[in-house]
């Protein structure tokens, strides 16, 4: 959600900028757009960074001991975390 709200934020900094042609003696509808734009980059950096977070591995180790041979015995399973297999 983040990143659709960071490109929506800097299309309209971007209309605001390219598209409009008026002047206005209250607001500079230039420097407004290029506050939206700025933040829509950063929204959708951050929103890239948080996606990348959720994809986490994680691995678990067992160790113990087999009571036939006395052998120690090792295990280690790895799990990644897809947040596409997640039902919502």
């Amino acid at each position: 959600m983040s990143i659709g709200t960071g490109v929506v934020l800097f299309v309209i900094g971007a209309i605001l900028v390219f598209a409009l042609n008026f002047e206005t003696e209250i607001v500079n509808l230039d420097m407004i757009g290029y506050i939206l734009m700025g933040a829509g980059f950063i929204v959708f950096v951050i929103g890239l960074v948080l996606l990348a977070r959720r994809r986490q591995a994680v691995t678990t180790s067992r160790t113990g001991t087999d009571s036939v041979t006395g052998e120690r015995v090792s295990q280690r399973v790895t799990e990644m975390d897809d947040p596409a297999d997640r039902v919502v």
